[in-house]
């Protein structure tokens, strides 16, 4: 069931983990505006960035409903864990974690493998601005192969170290299967995304009609990105979303 994230927010979340929730749908009378930087921007700076452009367009930080993000190479557990404490006070240094500790803004994490990073780094935010939307507008979180908040992720990836053909067709069935359900949450499953980004260093081309496209009734824009997800043996990851609005930093859409 979906929770608001507040009362100017413009949005609602379906409630996921600590580091980000299982996505979200915009308000009625509201829509979703995504901005992409030209290349990745350093964590903290993309933040301050993000304030600007949010602020530059009359909304709350809370509006902020989004984050792709970029790291540098595979995290351990250990270290994913340090990074998401840090993320994440970032975000309630914004006043975007509830007093209950929930967090409601999407994300996906992923580390490039061609010009990679140096630092944690953003690729993109969203936020919600109001609209007379004519179509329902989210963003669904990132998923790999292995379920959240059952402890460690290498005690549950599917086909653990198996990029066999086999073995990959199990992980993007299961990550399909999981967007699948979190639209089902979202009660978004009746509009299928605009948007699927597919994130694996293996080739999937093949596997793509049956195991995505058809699944989720995405007909075109689907795009690979030669990215690791952000978690080491994880080798498959997946968002998808239906925005509104798209905008390139500076590009006069919205302010850099």
């Amino acid at each position: 069931m979906v929770d608001s994230a507040g009362a100017e927010s413009g949005y609602r979340y379906l409630p996921g983990v600590g580091q980000y929730s299982a996505g979200v749908v915009a308000d009625p009378a509201h829509g979703i505006v995504r901005v992409q930087f030209p290349t990745p921007v350093p964590l903290r700076a993309a933040f301050g960035a993000a304030e600007r452009i949010i602020g530059g367009a009359g909304r709350p930080l809370t509006a902020l409903c989004s984050w792709e993000l970029r790291s540098p190479r595979p995290f351990t557990e250990s270290s994913f864990t340090a990074f998401n404490d840090e993320y994440i006070a970032l975000l309630d240094q914004w006043g975007v974690i509830g007093t209950s500790g929930a967090n409601p803004v999407a994300r996906s994490n992923v580390c490039p493998t061609v010009d990679p990073v140096l630092e944690p780094s953003a690729h993109a935010f969203a936020f919600t601005v109001p609209a007379q939307a004519d179509t329902v507008q989210y963003v669904v979180s990132g998923s790999a192969e292995s379920p959240e908040g059952l402890g460690e992720y290498r005690d549950h990836m599917v086909a653990y170290q198996d990029v066999s053909a086999d073995g990959l067709l199990a992980k993007m069935r299961f990550v399909t299967a999981a967007l699948k359900s979190r639209m089902d949450g979202l009660g978004v499953s009746g509009h299928p995304p605009r948007a699927v980004q597919i994130y694996t260093i293996h080739d999937v081309q093949r596997l793509l009609a049956g195991a995505v496209m058809a699944p989720l009734r995405c007909t075109d824009s689907v795009t690979w990105h030669p990215h690791r997800p952000p978690v080491v043996d994880l080798e498959y990851e997946m968002d998808c979303r239906s925005v509104g609005a798209e905008y390139l930093a500076g590009s006069g859409g919205v302010a850099g």
